[in-house]
């Protein structure tokens, strides 16, 4: 698809799981938020290639917010998903959840928005299609979306002058 084109977030949005070991936890079994955020990292940047179609790299997290442990022997679950577009970057959105596998139990753990610069091939900033949201849901991340760009735009400008 040309960069000029649109995409649905439905196009590039992931779900994917992995199961919490011993090696992503302390001693005690909590795993390391690190851990959770390398992963959360990975599965944004998928979502992010797979809208603009080339490579992308992580420009800033958002705050990353836990709100529950996870522990080994979890099922990590992260759904990932542009959820706003601008000319060469665009802000992906994670949900982390903890499934117990015994007890199907869900929790909601985190959630952090991430945003991605799409690169050409001399790895300078290219454009990149444009979001073209459907539900209300998406509808309403998409605004949402765009008031935190213009909030990162307004730090940004009170960065520059220090």
């Amino acid at each position: 698809m040309p960069s000029g084109g649109s995409k649905k977030v439905s196009e590039s949005e992931l779900t994917t799981v992995r199961l919490m070991m011993p090696t992503d936890a302390n001693v005690l079994g909590n795993v390391f938020g690190g851990a959770i955020m390398r992963y959360m990292d990975e599965v944004a940047a998928i979502v992010a290639w797979r809208h603009a179609g080339k490579n992308c790299v992580t420009a800033s997290i958002d705050r990353m917010n836990f709100y529950a442990p996870v522990y080994v022997g979890n099922i990590l679950v992260l759904k990932a998903a542009v959820n706003y577009v601008g000319n060469t970057s665009m802000e992906i959105g994670v949900r982390i959840e903890a499934m117990n596998p015994t007890s199907k139990k869900s929790t909601h753990t985190g959630s952090c928005y991430l945003t991605y610069v799409a690169l050409d091939g001399k790895g300078k900033p290219s454009p990149i299609p444009k979001l073209r949201p459907v539900t209300p849901g998406e509808k309403l991340r998409f605004k949402q979306a765009l008031a935190r760009r213009k909030l990162r735009e307004a730090e940004d400008a009170v960065l520059a002058q220090r």
